[in-house]
């Protein structure tokens, strides 16, 4: 799994980038077929205070691209939420891969 973290406007710190990889781990947790994670973190000069902090996340899994985006005031606040929306998506393409198999049907004679 290739994991990059970007900042726009943002220095990316030691300890924002070990916050990072801790909330996507678990998306690791759950689905171990995830090729590349690339994280864009943004700070917007916006007039709205509570939308000025930008985290986008585009993971790339066998067959398909998930994304998500989050916009808070706080930045770790963002994350959290991006990481709640990005585990919700991968726990769904995994249920709906692994979903395709339909039970036999037992015939009586």
């Amino acid at each position: 799994m290739n994991l990059t973290i970007s900042g726009h406007h943002l220095e990316v710190t030691p300890a924002l980038r070990g916050y990072v990889t801790d909330k996507l781990a678990r998306i690791s947790r759950h689905f171990d077929q995830v090729v590349d994670i690339k994280v864009l973190l943004t700070v917007d000069n916006l007039k709205e205070k509570d939308q000025r902090q930008k985290a986008e996340c585009n993971i790339h899994v066998k067959g398909r691209d998930l994304f998500a985006a989050s916009a808070h005031a706080d930045l770790y606040a963002a994350l959290d939420d991006l990481a709640d929306k990005m585990d919700r998506q991968v726990l769904r393409y995994k249920s709906k891969a692994q979903d395709h198999h339909h039970e036999t049907v037992k015939r009586v004679m």
